[in-house]
């Protein structure tokens, strides 16, 4: 049974479901078409620079997300934009987009096929419409809130799993790993105990896209940025997810820990990682 959705407190014509579903729309699109510009540049020699000591940027992420918010701005000029490689642009609307232009940029940069675009809305700070595209695979995740969650243009849902130990689960480590003792290892030692495995794929929009469309059973993550989940905990949540902090509270997008998983198992795998 799907989970319903928060909606904005007031409700407002930026905020109706018939213009939520307008924005899930032009999120697909844009994921689309920016998709296609990764996916050119993945076969092309890649220019690399440094955030931090594992933490990159390439070409292809400012390419990607300079699309992205120019065509935002053309189409919607007073809405607000956060997107991970340039200033907030905040504008007195109702509305904010949330962009990681490329969700996977190590990845992407060493050649490993596992990375999207993920673009969230947010409505009176609460998501309503949501996109996550791989282009590799050519597979596009999306979502409006309360209306469900689709892969391409079929319906998703969770799955059934019902123990921990036969859930396939997923999780990241974070960028400062090399220097932090909240580096996830014990989370990661304690799960791969009870559960039947663990991948760790690099980019937290899919992962999360793949448990709402029942590859994975639970994933959790921390030190994570809103433009990592704006998009994804939408559609994971809009097929059926549970999706919290660490400690079983309820989920936004400024928080930097997300635990999503099947209900049935969400308990069981929250305990492990508290």
């Amino acid at each position: 049974m799907r989970l319903q959705t928060k909606m904005p407190k007031k409700s407002t014509s930026a905020c109706s479901p018939k213009v939520a579903a307008q924005y899930a729309s032009f999120a697909r699109e844009l994921c689309l078409e920016a998709g296609a510009l990764l996916k050119r540049a993945y076969y092309r020699p890649r220019k690399i620079a440094h955030k931090g000591p594992i933490d990159l940027v390439t070409s292809a992420d400012l390419a990607s997300e300079k699309l992205i918010v120019r065509k935002i701005r053309d189409k919607f000029p007073e809405h607000s934009i956060l997107a991970e490689e340039r200033e907030e642009i905040a504008n007195d609307s109702e509305i904010r987009w949330v962009i990681d232009p490329l969700d996977g940029t190590t990845n992407f940069a060493h050649g490993y096929p596992a990375f999207c675009v993920s673009i969230g809305v947010q409505c009176q700070d609460v998501s309503v419409a949501g996109a996550v595209y791989d282009p590799l695979r050519d597979e596009l995740f999306s979502a409006i809130a309360n209306r469900g969650a689709w892969l391409g243009r079929k319906k998703i849902q969770i799955s059934a799993t019902k123990k921990l130990s036969n859930a396939l689960c997923a999780t990241g480590f974070p960028y400062d790993v090399h220097n932090t003792q909240k580096d996830n290892l014990a989370n990661f030692r304690r799960i791969i105990k009870r559960a039947r495995g663990i991948r760790r794929g690099g980019s937290a929009a899919l992962d999360l896209s793949y448990v709402a469309c029942g590859r994975f059973d639970f994933y959790w993550e921390m030190k994570l940025a809103p433009w990592d989940t704006a998009a994804a905990t939408l559609i994971a949540t809009e097929a059926g997810a549970k999706v919290t902090d660490f400690s079983g509270k309820p989920f936004s997008i400024e928080k930097k820990e997300v635990a999503a998983g099947v209900p049935a198992i969400h308990k069981t795998a929250l305990a492990l990682i508290k």
